[in-house]
């Protein structure tokens, strides 16, 4: 038997790897150490209700455990046979209207198809023999002893793969144009320079199946003639950049990188390279500067890196994702992989579901799966009976998208069609207590703090529609202004530099098209809908319907708020408050009046 401890930033930041030490111990105190192994795996996916532990074969997944649940499940399951109902991740059918514990019919993960993910939850990503046990290295295997780099190259291609980084690109036809490429020397890039706000996909990727990730790159390296790749990844990833270490030792000590891989004359080696946080770095010639030790700064292109990437030499870069799909297609045909998704835009797609959903976590759906299912079913709606306003997708370079775009199905095409893009796969859900101005502002301030600088459109441009977005917040913005905006966004898209830039206006001119009328109730009515803008806002407590119960009182960080318990109806001084709405959150009679 096995009990299998998620071991992911998100869990381990809940103390799951103290679960491990308790589970231990306490297996150790009932005797049963020689009969379950205690193992730590990468993210199950539903963050939510972590730290996560699961117990197989029993298939048997439970939530939110903490230090004092171990022992219940230690003496109750594991010693007794009785499973810890409170804790089992459950769910209700829908036919039945049971309560239902089987993963296959629990919404979160019925609709979804774990292919990237397939091994995250499976296996322990610190031994790489966990990982030959699920097929491990059989891709890498197959095309040294059995393939052509060419018949890689037109079975990756075949598969309509493209790349999961953003863009979209055909994968086989990026490999295809530096196999064409006369050179002494190439490389393959991993760019795990995950930058999005919200995006935690090719982190957990890495986290849970570092090895996926190295056999992919091998196999790119031997299509196209490669002998040295990177891996670009930031150094605020701790635990994927110790497990990628690890994975490239153990992968070395099996001849698995090296030299004469399968004793097929083929070398190939990986080193890691550490980003500091850039976002900028996620663009691929801002990307090959830095590994090179310069500033991560864009150029021009083309040259595509394909040509003239590392050091000049013919690069091909592709995201965490993009790789981690890349043994499966070798293992098990173009045409399976094809045959998943849609025309178009084939296999499956991982998404960082976050923002105000009731199932915070990581999902991969198959291409062409409904927005709408992975918002409702499988992200579970917004929490609190708030009702949906936007889900924003392609994070700081994508848009929102709103209740009569749910329906569409998510895939390349059809997302830009709509105004966003895919990106990497953040996809942040928005409600009715988000205020979209507010949004675009968030974006564009990350965007004015990762620019390079080095072009003006961009440096400047940016500045001035965050200045322009603050005005609108506190309420000194004009309908005049906001044509003004609009004008300078499509500047801007015309003429950055790189890709940083040319998205940059994405969020304000996806907010402003579809949500026109919540700009304009700030520049004409000096009002925020949604009550996020400060200055926008008062507090007001109505006598009558206050019932001195002080709670205002006591949750006001500034002392604003005065009267007396059971005797005087409570007031707030405005010209203290710094409209904070503890108070407003606080009432529970609907006393606080927020105008």
């Amino acid at each position: 038997m096995h009990v299998l401890v998620c071991a992911g930033t998100g869990c381990t930041s809940n103390k799951s790897m103290e679960v491990i030490e308790e589970f231990k111990k306490f297996l150790a105190d009932y005797n049963l150490q020689d009969e379950i192994k205690v193992l730590k795996t990468g993210c199950f996916g539903l963050c939510q209700k972590g730290p996560i532990v699961a117990i197989h074969p029993d298939d048997t997944f439970y939530c939110h455990v903490g230090l004092e649940e171990v022992r219940e499940i230690v003496e109750e399951h594991l010693y007794k046979g009785r499973k810890v109902e409170r804790l089992e991740l459950s769910d209700i059918d829908e036919e039945t209207k049971e309560k239902v514990f089987d993963l296959t019919k629990i919404r979160f993960y019925a609709k979804q198809k774990r292919i990237a993910l397939a091994n995250c939850g499976v296996i322990n990503p610190e031994d790489i023999n966990e990982y030959i046990a699920k097929d491990g290295y059989l891709a890498l295997g197959k095309a040294l002893l059995e393939m052509t780099p060419l018949e890689v190259i037109e079975e990756i291609s075949a598969s309509g793969l493209r790349g999961r980084g953003g863009g979209g690109f055909p994968t086989g036809r990026k490999w295809r144009f530096a196999y064409d490429q006369q050179s002494d020397e190439k490389y393959v890039v991993c760019n795990a320079d995950e930058g999005d706000p919200g995006a935690f996909m090719d982190r957990s990727l890495l986290e849970g199946d570092p090895h996926s990730i190295l056999e992919a790159m091998a196999i790119a390296a031997y299509a196209i003639g490669a002998n040295h790749g990177y891996v670009y990844i930031r150094a605020e990833y701790p635990i994927a950049v110790n497990r990628l270490k690890i994975a490239i030792n153990q992968a070395r000590g099996l001849s698995l990188l090296g030299k004469n891989i399968f004793s097929s004359g083929f070398d190939f080696d990986i080193e890691i390279r550490l980003g500091a946080g850039a976002f900028v770095c996620g663009e691929e010639t801002a990307l090959i500067h830095s590994i090179e030790g310069k500033r991560g700064m864009p150029t021009s292109k083309p040259p595509f890196p394909a040509i003239s990437g590392v050091w000049g030499k013919p690069t091909i870069i592709n995201n965490v994702e993009t790789f981690a799909n890349i043994p499966q297609i070798i293992r098990n045909g173009s045409e399976w992989f094809s045959a998943i998704g849609t025309k178009k835009s084939s296999g499956t797609k991982v998404f960082a579901l976050g923002g105000n959903i009731t199932n915070t976590g990581l999902v991969e759906v198959p291409m062409g799966t409904s927005l709408r299912e992975v918002v409702y079913e499988i992200g579970g709606g917004c929490p609190n009976n708030k009702e949906f306003k936007a889900v924003q997708t392609g994070g700081p370079s994508g848009g929102c998208l709103t209740e009569q775009d749910l329906d569409n199905p998510i895939d390349f095409d059809t997302l830009v069609e709509l105004g966003s893009m895919m990106g990497s796969g953040g996809m942040i859900v928005l409600d009715e207590s988000n205020c979209m101005v507010d949004v675009a502002r968030f974006y564009m301030d990350f965007i004015v703090e990762e620019s390079c600088g080095k072009c003006s459109p961009c440096r400047i441009g940016t500045k001035r529609l965050l200045e322009m977005l603050e005005k609108i917040a506190d309420g000194e913005g004009s309908l005049e202004l906001l044509d003004e905006m609009e004008d300078l966004c499509y500047k801007i898209k015309d003429t950055a530099l790189c890709g940083l830039g040319q998205t940059a206006p994405n969020p304000i001119l996806s907010t402003l098209g579809k949500f026109r009328s919540e700009y304009e109730a700030h520049v004409v009515d000096h009002k925020c809908p949604a009550g996020v803008c400060k200055k926008l806002l008062s507090y007001h407590i109505d006598e009558e319907a206050c019932r001195k119960c002080s709670l205002c009182a006591q949750k006001c960080p500034v002392d604003a708020i005065s009267g007396t318990p059971g005797k005087i109806p409570y007031v707030i001084d405005t010209s203290i408050c710094i409209k904070c709405g503890a108070c407003f959150e606080a009432c529970r009679f609907e006393a606080v009046e927020r105008i």
